[in-house]
């Protein structure tokens, strides 16, 4: 690891003087009755029910240790809040995406690879996670967990009620799509972009087959750009809008939800995050998904699938044993049975698991570690990759677009660019 100073430096945008040192307050504490507390916050609030039911579980089962896991509103930001603080969870909730790589870099959490459970781990998602550093550190920083994936979704019943095939091709899926747009009777797709954040679903989907898996590391080690791998991604996006509801700027992420649950369109390009919500609407509706056909070779398509809720522990810790006796319980298999089958989601652990029937369609691809994590997850937040995205599907100048998201990214990312850049004149 790159050990650089953090001396006044300010903690992850929220500036102040409590990151100003590595003397961390111990964060593990015993309690009044004995037992050593382990704290957790999560950032899975959509998951609470599940935690209580683990949590009760554990703490019937142990009479050392009481675990304790918190799930606040708007988590990311309860959990800066303490770090600044210097009041650290002995272990945090969270995804595999620029946060945690923000957390990584500042010193703040404990090298994990000694815990027990990551030899159980999937390598595909322990790759993933160092993918997301700034730059190759020497150390694992979290326990993967659980993953989502992205690709199409589609209405199962309705392809084979008509007969349609899977696409494997660009070609396939745009003839495909012709076909469903002359019969009239449903749209090929709904997007729902007024909420910009969905338009990064197809965004990472598409690009993840056509743009080298570490472009934008080679762009922060000035030896590439984007705009010579973003036009072709960017043109399929835009001919992605000829097969959709008239206006989707108009139309938000819930509106685009309701509408694929009640037929009125054979496909959504999102990922399994969405289906707890499509099926509020239609419970009975029968889903599915296949990764997305942009590849130039079918054998080549990868499906985007991120580290969605991993296990990190603070490096102020005192109680590691105490951490990873909680981290294994979590892990047994039941356990993670019990959360995917509630959340639908992946495991990131090897073991004999029952999938949702929603990833039938990418299981291939998931049992084969043939996946990738989203592109936005080394996007910064500054940069508002998103609206960008919707500003050229909107203006239709992809040459404006690439011109700017290489500009921008050189101004939001210089002190990446700096460290990734050190990094390698180091090597």
């Amino acid at each position: 690891m790159l050990h650089k100073p953090i001396t006044r430096r300010s903690l992850l945008g929220l500036g102040a003087a409590g990151a100003a040192s590595l003397l961390f307050s111990g964060c593990t504490t015993e309690r009044s009755d004995g037992k050593v507390e382990v704290e957790i916050v999560s950032y899975k609030q959509e998951a609470v029910s599940i935690f209580e039911q683990l949590m009760n579980e554990f703490n019937s089962t142990h009479d050392d240790i009481y675990l304790n896991i918190q799930s606040p509103a708007d988590a990311v930001t309860v959990m800066k809040t303490r770090f600044v603080r210097e009041n650290y969870p002995d272990v945090i909730g969270i995804g595999g995406d620029a946060d945690y790589a923000s957390f990584t870099d500042s010193n703040i959490l404990a090298d994990v690879s000694d815990c027990p459970t990551m030899e159980e781990v999937n390598p595909a998602y322990r790759d993933i996670l160092e993918s997301v550093t700034y730059v190759p550190m020497d150390g694992v920083f979290g326990v993967p967990y659980v993953a989502n994936a992205a690709g199409m979704l589609y209405n199962v019943d309705m392809f084979e009620e008509k007969g349609w095939e899977i696409p494997t091709t660009w070609d396939e899926l745009t003839a495909l799509c012709d076909e469903i747009k002359a019969e009239g009777e449903v749209l090929p797709f709904y997007l729902g972009y007024l909420d910009t954040w969905t338009i990064l679903s197809p965004w990472n989907s598409i690009t993840t087959n056509l743009v080298p898996s570490d472009l934008a590391r080679q762009v922060n080690a000035g030896t590439a750009k984007f705009s010579d791998y973003y036009r072709e991604p960017a043109e399929m996006m835009l001919q992605m809008l000829d097969y959709a509801e008239e206006g989707p700027f108009a139309y938000s992420y819930n509106d685009a939800c309701t509408a694929f649950a009640r037929g009125q369109a054979a496909m959504y390009p999102c990922g399994s995050f969405a289906v707890p919500q499509i099926l509020s609407v239609n419970p009975e509706m029968n889903i599915g998904m296949f990764p997305m056909p942009s590849a130039k070779n079918p054998d080549d398509r990868i499906v985007v699938s991120g580290v969605d809720l991993q296990w990190c522990v603070a490096e102020s810790c005192q109680h590691k044993d105490a951490v990873y006796e909680v981290i294994s319980f979590l892990a047994q298999p039941e356990n993670i049975q019990t959360y995917i089958d509630d959340q639908r989601a992946i495991p990131c652990l090897e073991g004999d698991f029952t999938l949702d029937p929603l990833f039938d369609g990418v299981a291939e691809w998931i049992e084969e570690g043939k996946v990738l994590d989203y592109l936005d997850h080394s996007y910064p937040s500054a940069m508002a990759c998103d609206a960008q995205l919707q500003t050229m599907l909107l203006s239709k100048d992809i040459d404006a677009f690439l011109e700017k998201w290489d500009t921008d990214w050189q101004r939001y990312n210089r002190s990446v660019i700096r460290k990734v850049q050190a990094a390698e004149s180091q090597e």
